[in-house]
C-alpha cells in the first residue's frame, strides 16, 4: 500500500499511468465499449467492478491533463437518432473541474466512429463495468510541472 494514492488505482494501472508520456491518450470505457478489439495495440486493463466516475476521479488525482491542446478530455458523441440522455457527462464535467482549472472548457466531443479510430491509437484502455450509455471518455496526458 502507498500513502496518498487512491485505493482504486491498482498496481497495474499505476504502472501504466506512470509509463505514459506527454500526449499519450487513455480511454476509460463503459461496459459496452469493445475494449479488447480497439486495444489490440494498447494495454487493456480490466476494472469491470467499477464505474467510470470513480476511476476518473482517482486518475485525475495523479494524471496531469495536456495543456497544449484545447480539449485534453473527449467524450464519444451520441449518434444521431439515438434517444439517449447522458447525465454522466455532468458528473465528468464536475470531476474535471475539480482537478483542472479549465473545467468544462477542457472537454470536447468526438463522433462515435472517429472516437473508435482514436481509441485504436491510445496507449491504454481501461474497461469498466459502467452501465451508462455513451460513457466513454478519453484523456490526453500532460506534463507534471511541480
Amino acid at each position: 500500500m502507498l500513502k496518498g494514492i487512491p485505493k482504486i488505482l491498482s498496481p497495474q494501472l499505476l504502472k501504466v499511468l506512470c509509463e505514459m508520456g506527454h500526449s499519450d491518450r487513455l480511454v476509460i470505457s463503459d461496459g459496452n465499449f469493445p475494449a479488447e478489439s480497439m486495444g489490440k495495440n494498447a494495454v487493456v486493463i480490466r476494472c469491470d467492478g467499477h464505474g467510470v466516475p470513480e476511476l476518473l476521479d482517482a486518475i485525475l488525482q495523479v494524471f496531469p491533463l495536456d495543456t497544449y491542446v484545447e480539449h485534453p478530455v473527449n467524450l464519444m458523441e451520441v449518434m444521431p437518432g439515438d434517444d439517449v440522455e447522458t447525465p454522466i457527462w455532468d458528473t465528468y464535467a464536475a470531476l474535471v473541474e475539480k482537478h483542472d482549472d479549465r473545467g468544462k472548457k477542457a472537454i470536447g466531443t468526438i463522433e462515435r466512429f472517429a472516437f473508435y479510430e482514436e481509441a485504436k491509437t491510445a496507449y491504454a484502455i481501461i474497461a469498466t463495468g459502467e452501465s451508462a450509455l455513451y460513457a466513454n471518455i478519453m484523456l490526453q496526458k500532460g506534463v507534471v510541472t511541480d
